[in-house]
């Protein structure tokens, strides 16, 4: 975690979330019981800021200042709210489209995600707040400062994204393998919101549910799946594709 993108300190940190400072993840002292460490996980449930219990060995690596067990990563980018941003791609000439991460966790595949989607023209991404990988140091390094070019939503569900995006005439395509449909099957050509799931567990189960379509990249190994920013490229390429 770069110092620049750091708060240590319980009450610096509940000052910056009332604040409204772009919290990315709070890292907290495992047996850590005071009254002030009680009004921020307060805080930081109301607000929905992700937050994960560690050991004290963990917050002295981070940093060497008194962090009283608690310290937190700031976003070096701002969120965009979504239906803002979807308003304002409707209005524009071209085709949407919206890429949608479903827990992924792991903050160098997010920033290869973001390479990517900035290259094929993605207009923005979708990111629940809690449980999603942090945009930090490394985020912006594997995405080559894409992460400043394409707009990031951070939303409570990604269910309610989906609904509303669906209600705002994108279709919605999810990346799975339960599916008999590849993506050279489906139409990719229209307004659309692909689908992406974590690295471990894929697209949610509730969330297969209540796309319009599934798809599947065809494999021919005897590895059974990409890597989730590997996946990802092939599926918004096919897009690109079929929209030439």
């Amino acid at each position: 975690m770069e110092k620049e993108n750091q708060i240590f300190g319980i009450r610096a940190i509940i000052e910056a979330i009332v604040a409204g400072k772009e919290v990315d993840k709070v890292f907290i002292q495992n047996d850590s019981q005071s009254e002030l460490m009680q009004e921020l996980l307060k805080t930081m449930k109301k607000n929905n800021i992700n937050f994960v219990y560690v050991p004290v060995e963990k917050l002295n690596r981070l940093t060497s200042k008194n962090h009283q067990g608690a310290v937190a990563s700031i976003s070096p980018v701002s969120f965009h709210d979504l239906e803002t941003l979807i308003t304002a791609v409707l209005e524009k000439e071209k085709t949407p489209l919206f890429l949608i991460l479903d827990q992924l966790s792991d903050a160098r595949n997010f920033g290869a995600i973001i390479r990517t989607a900035e290259c094929t023209g993605v207009d923005g991404i979708i990111i629940q707040k809690q449980g999603s990988a942090p945009v930090n140091g490394d985020t912006v390094k594997t995405s080559a400062g894409a992460v400043f070019n394409v707009p990031i939503c951070k939303v409570d569900h990604i269910k309610d994204a989906i609904f509303f995006l669906q209600g705002s005439g994108i279709k919605t395509v999810a990346a799975t393998e339960k599916t008999d449909n590849t993506i050279y099957d489906i139409s990719l050509a229209e307004p659309l919101a692909i689908i992406m799931g974590s690295e471990d567990r894929g697209v949610n189960p509730s969330v297969l549910k209540i796309v319009d379509e599934k798809a599947k990249l065809p494999m021919y190994g005897t590895i059974e799946s990409l890597n989730v920013s590997v996946a990802c490229g092939a599926f918004l390429y096919e897009t690109v594709r079929q929209r030439q």
